[in-house]
């Protein structure tokens, strides 16, 4: 037999080091353009599109990317045009969804859903199905920034500027928005819907203590996430707790460290 088939936790270690090597730069960029609640926001929007995916009999990760997706690109130019501010705008999407979502999943007669492995994740219950997923959205999108990492930095120092340079800014804006709902979508599995903006915030701010330049902090974060995926892990075979909620408690205690050298 396959020795990757006869140890369980392999397709967990993967997935969860995989995502935390791309949220790493990417939460950089949510840390840096204060995108925390729209992070927060897809998450909460994505319980919907589980919802209407498992009516429609659509594979549940296609139906999250999609509804995240669709969602990211309604909602990024929507917080710029309305006449409220963009974190009420935000908080009232984003709790508004969450709630349709779960009243729409409690009217869906004869489906059973894990509804705690959506709103905490579930990292030991992925498969090499979902492994293949983040590796193929990871690769995606660090080649995306890879190659327009420049403009990204300069939109995010200044859009007014960065257009005047010549970079495209408003397709570099809403491909890091369909980015980063790609990756929340992914993540949901892994942390969960209440959990997964913290996979994306933490260890970049973590890393801000560590970093001096712009690449650094994207590098530095990467590793931070990876070593909380990793601890996260080993706490929750340790003392038998909840993995993705260890993962959050494990980059929680990195800031924590950091907060301190930064004192120092």
């Amino acid at each position: 037999m396959n020795w990757l088939t006869d140890i369980w936790w392999l397709p967990a270690l993967f997935s969860g080091v995989l995502l935390a090597a791309i949220t790493g730069p990417l939460g950089s960029f949510v840390v840096w353009r204060r995108m925390a609640f729209f992070g927060d926001t897809l998450a909460h929007g994505a319980l919907l599109g589980i919802t209407l995916g498992i009516v429609a009999e659509i594979d549940p990760v296609i139906a999250l990317m999609l509804s995240s997706v669709i969602l990211a690109v309604l909602l990024y130019p929507l917080q710029r045009t309305s006449a409220l501010s963009a974190d009420t705008l935000l908080g009232i999407v984003s709790h508004s969804m969450l709630a349709i979502g779960l009243v729409t999943l409690s009217l869906t007669d004869g489906i059973r859903v894990d509804l705690m492995g959506y709103l905490f994740g579930d990292l030991l219950a992925v498969d090499y199905t979902d492994v293949l997923w983040v590796a193929a959205i990871g690769v995606t999108c660090g080649g995306l920034m890879f190659a327009n990492w420049r403009g990204l930095v300069a939109a995010t120092v200044s859009q007014e500027l960065a257009s005047i340079d010549g970079y495209p800014v408003r397709k570099l804006n809403l491909m890091l928005v369909i980015m980063l709902a790609l990756t929340v979508a992914l993540a949901m599995k892994i942390v969960g819907i209440l959990l997964v903006s913290a996979l994306l915030i933490i260890p970049p701010a973590a890393a801000r203590a560590l970093s001096r330049t712009p690449e650094q902090m994207a590098l530095i974060a990467s590793g931070l996430g990876i070593l909380a995926v990793l601890s996260g892990m080993a706490a929750s075979f340790q003392w038998d707790t909840p993995t993705g909620p260890s993962v959050v408690v494990a980059a929680a205690t990195m800031f924590v460290c950091s907060l301190m050298i930064r004192r120092s």
